[in-house]
């Protein structure tokens, strides 16, 4: 979808859904405990911020967690994979959101990153979806390089030895090529697995996805999660499709959130921002989320934020 068959779509469904602030901040703290049983740390595990825009959420987030440079190094080749998988604009929330992918590159270049690649396996057009989502664009005006995942010849086939369902799949080969990797999601509901988030943002690394549906999809994507795990998990949850998604139809499915969850603990990551979307879509039930506790039953991570050091912050 281009911006001009965007603005037709708001003038016809209204602007964007946006909750005050103040709302979006009681929901934070009804679903995301400020501290945990670890708060005495040093560093969060995990950060929850709300009310900023993507850099400057960012930032807050990787202060708490004590900074890129816990999680990447000098010389270090990196992967960031953010979701570009549909032909929709920024303001639609079909895709991460290209300025905090921006603002994430330039922390992987201060921190001495060697190599910075970036890229997804795409549901629609690949092109379309690159240049539309204003990810590809932003990428290389960041200096970091566009990788295209169109094609097969860019997958290798890898065991998955701890997989439960999924022994084996054709992962990207920047993936496995890579030192390490940074996982950016953004936050919405999906059809089939309800809420698609960091675990879920997993299924854009594989060639052979469609066999994730007839093996059980939600245990598929906890097992494509213990392969070369992400050293960091940034959710996007500026803008929400709250409802029809992963697409979303219009903008009236959109909501203002103005929120960022961060943490290298994929399930506790999935666990903060989907109890937080759940409070957006009441209609949905944290626990049919069934991949987070697939991905604790797995070692992937915790499900109880009480036993982690959380930090909550407003902007």
């Amino acid at each position: 979808m281009d911006r001009r068959d965007f603005l037709k779509t708001l003038a016809a469904a209204g602007a964007l859904v946006t909750v005050k602030s103040s709302g979006m901040m009681d929901v934070m703290a009804s679903t995301v405990p400020s501290t945990g049983a670890a708060a005495a740390a040093d560093n969060a595990d995990l950060a929850a911020v709300m009310n900023g825009e993507p850099a400057a959420m960012l930032e807050a987030a990787m202060k708490e967690l004590g900074g890129i440079g816990r999680f990447i190094k000098k010389g270090d080749k990196i992967v960031i994979k953010p979701n570009i998988g549909w032909d929709r604009t920024p303001e639609l929330a079909g895709n991460t959101n290209p300025d905090l992918i921006v603002a994430l590159i330039k922390m992987c270049q201060d921190a001495g990153a060697a190599e910075i690649k970036v890229f997804d396996h795409t549901c629609d057009n690949w092109t379309r979806c690159y240049d539309h989502s204003g990810i590809e664009a932003a990428v290389k005006k960041a200096g970091a390089t566009m990788v295209y995942a169109h094609e097969q010849s860019s997958y290798e086939r890898v065991d998955i030895p701890k997989g439960v369902s999924l022994k084996n799949a054709q992962v990207h080969k920047a993936i496995i090529e890579c030192d390490k990797w940074i996982n950016v999601p953004v936050l919405k509901n999906h059809g089939g697995a309800l809420m698609t988030c960091a675990m879920k943002n997993h299924m854009g690394i594989v060639w052979d996805r469609r066999t994730f549906h007839s093996r059980g999809l939600h245990q598929c994507i906890a097992d494509i999660c213990t392969y070369k795990p992400a050293v960091l998990h940034i959710v996007d949850a500026y803008r929400t499709v709250a409802t029809n998604g992963p697409q979303g139809r219009s903008a009236s499915d959109v909501v203002l959130t103005k929120a960022l969850f961060a943490s290298p603990d994929i399930v506790a990551v999935d666990t903060a921002a989907g109890k937080f979307f759940t409070q957006i879509n009441k209609s949905i039930r944290f626990e049919n989320i069934e991949h987070s506790p697939d991905g604790q039953a797995l070692g992937l991570g915790t499900m109880d934020l009480e036993s982690i050091n959380v930090k909550r912050v407003k902007l």
